[in-house]
């Protein structure tokens, strides 16, 4: 009887790079011992995409719908590409639900094509929460020891002022404490960047640092988390200061997305935090520049599926 983990893969936008690194990741020998994985997906398109890279090996196959290789405009947003790719997350994350996998490792998606299909889409990570009923979920980039969370994501900067409140800074720093915590540090140390530029020079750029940021991070010590800030988001991720912590609580998307990836693009994972089902992805997005020419880096992606798996 087979025991090992069974880690969902979710084609993403068929556009995109996700057919490739879906498949090349399924056919790698070395996850053959630690797990075995099912794709959702476009069966056609899938296929197409094994027979250039993987001479047609192919798991297990969930169809999310119907959209022959032939009709297929690669590089382009489309709706019919982000039809196929959301059924496919919203039948994988069912499927983790339901217990019949044990995580998913999520190929990106094309926002725009999705919301040209008629449904509104922000991201991976609020879709998955809806489905789980989740209210307190948080997004996290990770490389190594660099952890980096996120208390705002996917919204219009201007709105990021009115959604940073004290409560859910707490509550993303809390669960950010909890995943270090269960990666084996017995006592994280946390770091949290200021909403203002120069954390608001005590009131001069702003005053949301001084009845936001710093009645949290009071909070949050209150309750024995270890946390110092907030800190100018300008040098928070220099080497010196960044390598003295555990987990870094960016503000919002932009503030944390940027250096994390400067510094991690071919290797870092997203996670979302909070969930009862275990997901990851890689941390770039569909490339339709590079689509379907089989030159695809698949580092970030396969990083992605470990932490599935460890995760699992």
């Amino acid at each position: 009887m087979n025991t090992l983990p069974v880690i969902a893969i979710t084609m993403g936008d068929p556009a995109g790079i996700g057919p490739e690194l879906a498949v090349r990741a399924a056919d790698d020998f070395r996850w053959s011992d630690r797990c075995r994985f099912v794709i959702y997906g476009e069966p056609s398109i899938l296929a197409e995409a094994a027979r250039r890279w993987t001479d047609g090996r192919l798991p297990e196959v969930v169809s999310a719908g119907r959209l022959p290789f032939a009709e297929l405009e690669i590089g382009k947003a489309a709706a019919r590409c982000g039809k196929l790719a959301y059924d496919a997350l919203t039948l994988a994350t069912q499927d983790a639900i339901a217990g019949k996998v044990a995580a998913i490792v999520t190929a990106p998606m094309n926002k725009y094509s999705v919301n040209l299909a008629g449904i509104p889409f922000t991201g991976h990570t609020e879709r998955i929460a809806e489905l789980c009923g989740c209210r307190d979920f948080v997004m996290m980039q990770s490389s190594g020891r660099l952890r980096v969370v996120f208390v705002t994501t996917h919204i219009a900067l201007a709105e990021v002022p009115r959604q940073v409140t004290p409560g859910r800074i707490v509550t993303v720093a809390k669960l950010l404490d909890e995943v270090i915590r269960r990666e084996g540090v017995p006592h994280p140390k946390l770091a949290a960047a200021a909403i203002n530029p120069h954390a608001g020079e005590n009131g001069c750029m702003g005053t949301e640092d001084e009845t936001v940021t710093k009645p949290a991070l009071a909070a949050l010590r209150e309750q024995r988390i270890d946390i110092d800030g907030p800190f100018p988001p300008d040098t928070l991720f220099i080497e010196s200061t960044r390598e003295r912590y555990d987990g870094i609580v960016s503000m919002y998307h932009d503030q944390g997305h940027i250096p994390f990836k400067m510094l991690a693009f071919n290797s870092g994972v997203n996670s979302t935090l909070g969930l009862p089902i275990a997901r990851t992805s890689p941390d770039h997005g569909t490339a339709f520049d590079i689509a379907w020419r089989g030159v695809a880096d698949p580092g970030s992606f396969y990083a992605a599926i470990d932490t599935a798996i460890r995760r699992a």
